[in-house]
């Protein structure tokens, strides 16, 4: 059905590491910080460096691979566009210099929105819409902290990643399993800025990225192995099937626990935090 063929990252150059963040906040302890969330420095973008930028960037290191004209349909996934309309992947159509006849859309989701675009990147091959598909995942959630927040300042940092998804029919038929509950919106939000609440100067609280992390912790516990277990079953596998287990890499602490009730052996489950 498809393959994924290459992935190619970027990060701005301004790092910050844990050291750098108990400068800010003494109380953290470098040690601590690691231990919490597993993550020893993350990458911010510059006030100039847009999630555009990042994208092209990835994309870029991409295309030199291969023949740019092969790509025939762009899926951007980003939370932190450059604008509200007009759609960022079209920006980046112009950017790589893509052809013209190809489609191109923007989609808005965080965690899971990889493996979403996998999905619709399936989707697209299997109607003969599209068959060389570069899917980018970029963020520049950094613009969305407030300084103070210590909480959300160790976890989240800045990046790209440009994947060329292309059409293979030596490859199984993989099916998804896709879930939404919209009842916990207001556990991971930025309340102002869109057609609800304008930018509010004195509301910088609002302006800003809020993560009730004890609740988000606490729903992935609860859904994620049952989610896991659902695939293995419509893909007709068993745990030990799976060669590899790469889960989003939210935190340490949450990856640990989701291991742990999975039963899945250290040296099957992905761990990748540090940098």
């Amino acid at each position: 059905m498809f393959r994924i063929s290459e992935i190619e990252t970027y990060f701005p150059e301004k790092k910050v590491t844990n050291e750098d963040l108990q400068k800010e906040f003494p109380e953290w302890s470098p040690e601590k910080i690691f231990n919490k969330v597993g993550v020893k420095q993350r990458y911010t973008a510059s006030a100039e460096e847009t999630v555009l930028e990042l994208a092209v960037k990835a994309s870029e290191k991409l295309l030199k691979k291969i023949d740019k004209n092969e790509i025939d349909f762009i899926l951007f996934c980003t939370q932190s566009p450059d604008y509200h309309l007009p759609t960022t992947a079209c920006i980046l159509q112009d950017r790589l210099g893509l052809r013209k006849n190809i489609g191109a859309l923007d989609f808005n989701l965080g965690c899971s929105g990889f493996v979403y675009g996998l999905s619709i990147a399936k989707g697209l091959i299997a109607t003969g819409v599209a068959q060389n598909i570069l899917l980018v995942t970029a963020e520049t959630y950094t613009k969305y902290l407030r300084k103070s927040d210590k909480s959300n300042r160790t976890i989240f940092g800045d990046g790209a990643a440009a994947t060329l998804i292309q059409k293979d029919e030596t490859k199984e038929n993989f099916q998804f399993i896709l879930g939404t509950d919209g009842s916990g919106y207001d556990n991971l939000i930025v309340r102002n800025g869109g057609g609800r609440n304008r930018i509010n100067k004195e509301d910088e609280a609002g302006n800003c990225l809020y993560m009730n992390g004890q609740n988000i912790f606490i729903f992935t516990i609860e859904k994620i192995p049952a989610l896991v277990k659902e695939i293995l079953e419509k893909n007709n596998l068993t745990k030990n099937d799976v060669d590899y287990y790469i889960f989003h890499q939210a935190n340490a602490h949450i990856l640990r626990r989701q291991r742990e009730i999975l039963e899945i052996p250290e040296e099957k489950f992905y761990i990748n935090l540090e940098k």
